[in-house]
């Protein structure tokens, strides 16, 4: 099987096609989410789901577009639906084929008809094209396009009620509606003639099985307008639009071909990788920010500054990249930046900042970096200093404490009943790692360009925290990093922070523990799809993500893997061993080759099982996990050129 193809036999195997989902994006916050057979399994799945003004959450307008064939008075509806206890109509069995490049496009063959459905948002605007052209037939043909509409939030679901509004108003080329006051206008149009039936009516108890398994609610009423029909010849396309906007209808067949025209090839592994990084970028006005992850998270300041090298400098995107840093550093406040939406509540964010300009100083160079962001880079030094907040202290042996009753701080921020999963208030290992390196790395700047002052207010801090670091966390006979140090002492668990502590441009630890370090890793947490959040030896490890929110929240660091890490894994190997830990790097890589072609087709996913064989779970497609892939290739090419190596290590 090719990359991002699948063929009759696993489209129509509907315990394999509803694993797999699609997705697209229009760069500007909206996407089109389904799995490869267009039955939708999710809540957060539609072919429109677009934020609207200058909100920040998303919402599901157009659900399904379903098809119908017709000929002789007979209808073959090509979609499927699960109602309970049922799959209907059963279209999937229509299918013949599904292939994700150049846009995702399903052919379909009903007797002697053949019919290929090509969807495409159009970048930078809320608009959809779907094009249908008839391959082959026999006989005169009619095509029927029925709309499934929610206009809700797509954390919510859709219920029949008095309230919607499923008139539709004339528009050229088509029809406009809105279910309710406070929504858009969503316009249905086509390019070519087609009549619109006007018949609103609720279709009842759409089921989707993700959410059961997720433990949501899982059922929803959609209602439908009418629908569209036309008849079609074969070697004919018609290709239906939906938009925010009204567009001129002799424009779409033109919009259609420039915008496939746009799309790149995604044939291989890294074609796929780098298309789906760029899917992550969303611009909005004057704002340029990083989607931490589709199809539920929105932008995180944690995730932007993790993800954001692995996403466009690997490609050469640098006025991306600091269109994204210039957008989060105007929102910065009292040296934190938004995490979640608009709150402030993230440790890390802010030291990510650093490591984050470290990156991208390789592509502007140094004078740049101090120029435009030196100041912001000694506002958060000194709000750390001074403490934020309640939360954030900067104590008198140079290592910073963050402590909130009932919050989780860190990146391992699960939270029960509000209780954290993983509470580890106090001196977390990574933190005090990115502490120190953003204190050298702004120490270095302002040494290079003469910044005088900054430098004797800020002289010896480095030394003192390295000197606490090694005496707070280092475990001498075990040799490894406690994970924080609280009030009543180090915890010892082996967790992967420790591994960042090694993985910074400027570390604390000297090569004898690095290596320490890294054995531990490789041993208890090393997986072919990252590194796990808790050793299996821990009686508090959880192998398998799975079960209601609850459930799946105290699964969600203890055990389940994350590829992200494995960047932070990958680096200090090659810190330690060159060129001769290239091919162990390659092998790693290849372990996600295989990624593609399951769960979110083309992307990686957020997490997986930390038992074999390590299931992927959560978002589909998360930025930090492409973006550290893309990290790795980057680094395996950098030492590719050193020199020849020997054969790799572990």
């Amino acid at each position: 099987m090719s990359v991002l193809s699948f063929d009759k036999d696993s489209l129509g195997n509907l315990e394999y096609s509803l694993q797999r989902e699609m997705l697209s994006t229009n760069r500007a916050g909206g996407y089109m989410s389904t799995t490869i057979v267009c039955c939708n399994t999710r809540k957060y799945h539609g072919l429109m789901v677009c934020p609207i003004g200058d909100g920040e959450q998303n919402y599901v307008l157009l659900s399904n577009l379903d098809e119908t064939v017709i000929q002789h008075d007979q209808s073959f509806n090509l979609a499927i639906h699960r109602f309970p206890g049922i799959y209907e109509p059963r279209g999937h069995k229509y299918i013949t084929d599904f292939a994700y490049t150049p846009t995702p496009t399903i052919t379909y063959r009903v007797g002697g008809v053949v019919l290929r459905k090509e969807m495409l948002w159009i970048h930078r605007r809320t608009q959809l094209l779907i094009r249908y052209t008839l391959l082959d037939a026999h006989s005169p043909t009619r095509l029927r396009l029925r709309p499934f509409l929610a206009f809700r939030n797509m954390h919510e679901l859709s219920h029949a009620n008095m309230f919607a509004d499923g008139r539709t108003y004339a528009a050229a080329g088509g029809v406009r509606c809105r279910l309710y006051e406070d929504f858009p206008w969503l316009y249905m149009q086509t390019n070519r003639d087609a009549e619109f039936v006007a018949a609103p009516d609720w279709y009842y108890n759409f089921e989707y099985a993700e959410e059961a398994r997720r433990g949501y609610p899982f059922r929803e009423d959609l209602l439908t307008p009418g629908y569209f029909e036309a008849d079609i010849a074969k070697g004919e396309s018609l290709i239906f639009s939906c938009s925010l906007e009204e567009v001129a209808r002799d424009g779409i067949e033109k919009d259609f071909a420039e915008e496939l025209g746009r799309r790149s090839d995604k044939i291989d592994f890294l074609s796929c990788v780098r298309h789906s990084a760029r899917q992550f970028i969303a611009r909005r006005g004057d704002r340029t920010e990083v989607v931490a992850g589709y199809p539920w998270f929105g932008r995180w300041g944690r995730d932007t500054f993790i993800a954001l090298p692995g996403i466009t400098l690997t490609q050469g995107n640098v006025q991306e990249c600091m269109d994204v840093v210039d957008t989060m550093t105007r929102e910065m406040k009292d040296g934190l930046f938004p995490n979640m939406g608009s709150a402030y509540n993230s440790v890390d964010a802010p030291l990510w900042f650093f490591w984050t300009l470290q990156q991208l100083e390789k592509h502007v160079g140094a004078e740049t970096i101090w120029k435009k962001y030196g100041t912001k880079m000694k506002d958060v030094l000194a709000a750390y200093r001074r403490g934020i907040g309640g939360i954030i202290a900067l104590h008198s042996n140079g290592l910073v404490w963050a402590s909130a009753p009932g919050k989780a701080l860190t990146w391992m921020d699960a939270v029960v009943d509000g209780v954290p999963v993983t509470g580890r208030d106090g001196y977390q290992v990574e933190i005090n790692a990115l502490w120190y390196n953003a204190l050298c790395y702004t120490l270095h700047l302002a040494h290079k360009f003469r910044d005088k002052a900054f430098e004797k207010e800020w002289k010896g801090q480095p030394e003192l925290t390295k000197a606490s670091f090694i005496k707070t966390f280092w475990f001498p006979s075990e040799q490894y990093l406690a994970d924080y140090v609280g009030t009543e002492g180090p915890n010892w668990f082996i967790r992967p922070n420790q591994i960042i502590a090694c993985s910074l441009p400027y570390v604390m630890l000297d090569q004898e523990q690095i290596l320490g370090v890294v054995n531990i890793v490789r041993q208890h947490l090393l997986t072919p799809k990252g590194l796990r959040t808790l050793s299996p030896r821990n009686p508090l490890y959880q192998g398998r993500y799975e079960g209601d929110q609850p459930a799946r929240d105290r699964q969600y660091h203890q055990g389940t893997v994350w590829p992200w890490l494995l960047e932070h894994y990958v680096k200090t190997n090659f810190d330690l061993h060159g060129p001769a830990f290239v091919s162990t790097a390659e092998e790693m890589l290849e372990e996600f080759e295989a990624c593609l072609n399951v769960y979110g087709i083309g992307s990686i996913s957020e997490i997986c099982d930390g038992d074999p064989p390590h299931a992927p779970k959560g978002a589909i497609s998360q930025a930090w996990s492409v973006g550290s892939v893309l990290r790795i290739q980057e680094m395996i090419e950098t030492y590719k050129k050193k020199k020849p190596h020997k054969k790799g290590l572990r």
